[in-house]
C-alpha cells in the first residue's frame, strides 16, 4: 500500500500553503490573558444604583399638609366673616346700657373697725335692640369708696324686651366690720371735705335671646364711677349728682364681644 500525505494547512488562493495560526499568547508568569484582565477589572467596585432620598418626599408631604391646613383655616375664617356680616345685617346687635338714675344717702357712720350706712339706689337698664331680648338674673350690688366697701345689697332679676327701658330700685346697707389691716384714713379724709367719692359695681348673669335662639348665661360686670355725695345732716338724706356718671359694661368671659 502506498502512504497518503495529508497537507497540514489549507492552500492559499495563489496555490501556496497558508502559514500556521499563531499560538495564543500567555502571560509571562503563566497567568491568564492580560486583555481579559483589562476587560474585566476585578479591582473596580461593582456599581449599584442608590435609591432616591426619602427626605424630599417627607418635605413635600409636610408642605402639602401645611398648605391644605392653611387653606382650610382661611376658608373657615371667610365663612365666619360672611356669617357675622349676615348676622349684623339681620339683627344689628348693640350692647345694653346702664345708668344710675338716683342715689340717696340717709345714714353714714364710720369708726376704726366698721362702717354703718344706708343707700337708696335706682338703676336704669336700656335695651336698644329691635330683635334681641335680655334675661337678667338677680344683680349683686356693691358700693366702694376707694378700696373700702361702704354698702352692698342686690337687685331683683328681670326680663328686658326689645326697645325697652327698665328701672329697678333697692336699698343698700352696710354694718360689717372691716377686714384686718384695712386702712380707713383715706375715707376719713374724704369725710372732712363733706364729699364722699363712690363707685358702684353690679355683677350678674344674662341670657340673650336672638330670634328663636337662646345663648347660655354669661357673666357681666357694670362699673359706674365718678359719683360724689355729701354727708347727711339730721334725718334728711342727701342726693348724689349722677348726670355725668358713666357706666361701663364688661363681659366677664370674652367669648361674645358686644358690639359698640
Amino acid at each position: 500500500m502506498t502512504d497518503r500525505v495529508y497537507p497540514s494547512a489549507k492552500p492559499t488562493a495563489n496555490g501556496g500553503v497558508a502559514a500556521p495560526a499563531p499560538a495564543p499568547a500567555t502571560a509571562a508568569n503563566g497567568g491568564s490573558n492580560p486583555n481579559k484582565a483589562q476587560l474585566y477589572n476585578t479591582n473596580r467596585p461593582m456599581y449599584r444604583p442608590q435609591p432616591p432620598p426619602r427626605r424630599r418626599h417627607r418635605r413635600s408631604c409636610c408642605c402639602s399638609i401645611c398648605l391644605c391646613t392653611t387653606l382650610v383655616i382661611l376658608i373657615l375664617l371667610l365663612l365666619a366673616a360672611i356669617a357675622g356680616a349676615i348676622f349684623w345685617v339681620l339683627y344689628r346687635p348693640h350692647r345694653p346700657s346702664f345708668s344710675v338714675s338716683t342715689l340717696h344717702l340717709s345714714k353714714f357712720n364710720i369708726t376704726d373697725t366698721a362702717v354703718t350706712s344706708t343707700f337708696n339706689l335706682t338703676l336704669t337698664a336700656r335695651n336698644p335692640n329691635k330683635k334681641i331680648v335680655f334675661f337678667y338674673d338677680s344683680i349683686s350690688v356693691k358700693i366702694f369708696s376707694g378700696d373700702i366697701t361702704v354698702g352692698d345689697g342686690s337687685l331683683p332679676g328681670f326680663i328686658q324686651a326689645t326697645k325697652n327701658i327698665t328701672t329697678v330700685k333697692t336699698v343698700l346697707s352696710s354694718s360689717s366690720p372691716f377686714p384686718d389691716g384695712t386702712d380707713v384714713s383715706p375715707l376719713k379724709s374724704s369725710l372732712k371735705n363733706k364729699n364722699l367719692p363712690l363707685k358702684i359695681r353690679f355683677d350678674t348673669k344674662v341670657k340673650v335671646k336672638i330670634g328663636k335662639l337662646k345663648t347660655k348665661k354669661l357673666r357681666i360686670r357694670v362699673d359706674c364711677d365718678g359719683i360724689k355725695i355729701s354727708m347727711p345732716t339730721g334725718k334728711s338724706p342727701t342726693t348724689a349728682n349722677t348726670k355725668d356718671v358713666k357706666c361701663k359694661v364688661d363681659p366677664r368671659f370674652k367669648i361674645i364681644k358686644w358690639t359698640v
